[in-house]
């Protein structure tokens, strides 16, 4: 078990829209995964869906560089909504 890879497990409820991260599991294949997923995560018949992702598949922003990759681009005046005409319908945009 100890080279078995480590799975991201991802769960959506039947009152959710979108997938959850629940937490991380080892299997040896993405089907044994699933079924521990399953058992592990929707004991309580919760869950509608699950997603089981490699760990290693995953591609994760660096902390340190939030300033960079969030902060809106000053470069780029298109994005504002000052430059859009609202039709005059739309009083509270």
């Amino acid at each position: 078990m100890k080279n078995w890879p480590l799975w991201e497990v991802f769960v959506r409820s039947k009152n959710g829209l979108e997938h959850r991260h629940c937490g991380s599991l080892h299997a040896s294949d993405a089907n044994m995964a699933l079924e521990n997923a399953r058992d592990v995560y929707t004991r309580r018949m919760e869950g509608v869906s699950i997603w089981v992702v490699p760990s290693s598949q995953i591609t994760a922003s660096n902390p340190e560089e939030n300033a960079e990759l969030f902060e809106p681009a000053k470069d780029k005046a298109y994005r504002h909504p000052t430059f859009y005409i609202l039709p005059e319908e739309l009083k509270h945009m």
